[in-house]
């Protein structure tokens, strides 16, 4: 069907596969660059769909615009909710919760963080040995808001400079990507409905040229895109890519997801709750409630899980539980010669932090900004995949600091989760904090130093000390700041509508 084409102009782009991955890397390019490309997505109604990444961060909520969809249009068509950041409960220890709320907390200062002038509140209050970790989140605007069930988009704080709500969104991962088909396919998509049987390679390069269909239809391009998931039948099945395994630190490799009738309120934030081996997530949509137990098969067994799922969950449940096997880790090459591995068949992390959304927007993303003009030039692969492989590491870094960081005693799986050797990068961070408060990330990291405050305050890694600039302000003033932000915060939550009359009024 196209002439196939690395060396010159790069025109015929072909994504494997369809779900969230290929319809979001779709709508994206055709959005963008839709002028002077072919794109064709080839998916298969008979290969369903993992469909257990329901949740985001907030930075879906800037890509939904960028590709032009109505975000009211959206929360109906993919019966979505609103998500101000996620619940840990019982991750420290048993019967402790926290919250990785969205936004920011307190208020911003120059040169030092918010939390270093709450650090000497609680030692004002409290002494150094009483800090109450709780007392943090009574100055998060998200916080205060999820837990009493509100919602309303409002960019700031009245009469103020502090930040309004930040979200993200909980949807059904399969009604998000039928919305996305129909968005991509108006912006000039083509799809075709089929299973490839065939994929053909250039014998010099390794390039692929093209892939063929049961029916006998062979669909070339210049740049393939494989969005088939954990099959990864080009990056990996093709191309034999090779894949950076992260199980000595994350050592999960199971999921087991069943959705539920939805409850009578719709807590806007996501639930993760430990349990004795690896943690179960809650997600509530309009219709339904989404659940899901992460664990590891050298601790337990399927039908524990089954049962340990079941018995766990607020509602009845609305299908029978199924079982996603998976590997923690990423693909050695996100872009291997002529494919761009985008979504799962990149790479897998569980859905503790709800980042694989967020990995299939910032793929596509890259691609974009490194697409090639004419010809694929090694250099440009190189920066890409450099890019990934930090971005990756990042994220990666962060889900192990949870079960790091964890305090219960009640199984070798947690226990051995406290003795292991972490990457250094993360040990580094968690000692500084630890020593003096401060906690630095790059600017392209994906999670804040106000994420990696909550999650280390939150799990019981207190500062003992803060920095020098908040001893400028007398005890008086530490005082005053806290007792306003407070009232600020509390007035501002009260005049919110509640989560499901801000659904209802859409």
């Amino acid at each position: 069907m196209h002439k196939n084409n690395t060396q010159g102009q790069i025109k015929n782009i072909v994504i494997v596969g369809g779900g969230t991955a290929g319809w979001m890397t779709a709508s994206l390019l055709a959005k963008v660059l839709g002028k002077t490309l072919d794109i064709t997505l080839v998916e298969s109604d008979n290969i369903g769909i993992v469909g257990v990444g329901e949740a985001t961060i907030p930075p879906i909520v800037n890509f939904n615009s960028a590709i032009g969809i109505d975000e009211k249009a959206f929360i109906k068509a993919t019966k979505g909710t609103m998500k101000l950041g996620i619940e840990f409960n019982h991750w420290h220890q048993d019967g402790e919760h926290y919250m990785h709320a969205f936004g920011s907390i307190g208020k911003k200062f120059p040169f030092c963080d918010f939390h270093h002038f709450w650090q000497k509140h609680q030692q004002l209050q409290n002494g150094s040995d009483n800090i109450d970790g709780n007392s943090f989140w009574d100055y998060s605007l998200n916080y205060q808001a999820a837990k009493q069930g509100k919602f309303a988009p409002i960019k700031k704080i009245l009469n103020t400079n502090l930040p309004g709500l930040a979200y993200a969104y909980h949807f059904d991962a399969g009604l998000y990507a039928k919305f996305l088909r129909k968005h991509a396919e108006g912006l000039g998509v083509k799809r075709i409905e089929g299973t490839i049987t065939d994929i053909a390679q250039d014998d010099k390069s390794g390039d692929i040229n093209s892939v063929t269909l049961e029916d006998g239809t062979s669909i070339s391009g210049d740049l393939f895109i494989d969005c088939t998931g954990l099959a990864a039948i080009l990056i990996e099945k093709t191309l034999s890519t090779g894949y950076d395994d992260y199980s000595h630190w994350l050592p999960c490799d199971r999921a087991i997801a069943v959705a539920c009738e939805k409850t009578e309120n719709i807590e806007p934030y996501t639930r993760s709750t430990a349990h004795k081996v690896g943690w179960q997530w809650r997600i509530p949509l309009q219709h339904r409630t989404g659940n899901g137990l992460v664990y590891a098969s050298k601790h337990m067994s399927d039908e524990e899980a089954k049962a340990l799922l079941l018995k766990n969950i607020d509602g009845k449940p609305l299908a029978e539980p199924k079982i996603i096997s998976f590997k923690t880790g990423r693909r050695r090459k996100q872009w291997n010669k002529n494919v761009i591995a985008i979504g799962l068949s990149s790479g897998f992390f569980e859905p503790l932090e709800a980042t694989n959304i967020h990995l299939i927007q910032t793929a596509a993303t890259r691609l974009v900004k490194f697409f090639p003009h004419q010809g694929i030039n090694l250099e440009e692969v190189n920066e890409f995949n450099r890019q990934s492989k930090v971005e990756s590491e990042g994220i990666r870094d962060f889900i192990i600091l949870h079960y790091k960081l964890n305090n219960r005693g009640d199984s070798e799986f947690w226990r051995a989760c406290q003795r292991m050797d972490v990457p250094e990068s993360l040990m580094n961070k968690i000692q500084l904090f630890k020593k003096t408060g401060k906690v630095f990330c790059q600017p392209d990291d994906l999670f804040t130093e106000t994420a990696w405050q909550q999650v280390m305050i939150g799990q019981g890694n207190i500062p003992e000390d803060h920095h020098p600039l908040v001893d400028t302000l007398s005890e008086e003033q530490v005082d005053d700041l806290m007792k306003n932000l407070k009232i600020l915060i509390n007035r501002t939550v009260d005049k919110m509508p509640s989560h499901d009359d801000f659904l209802r009024s859409l």
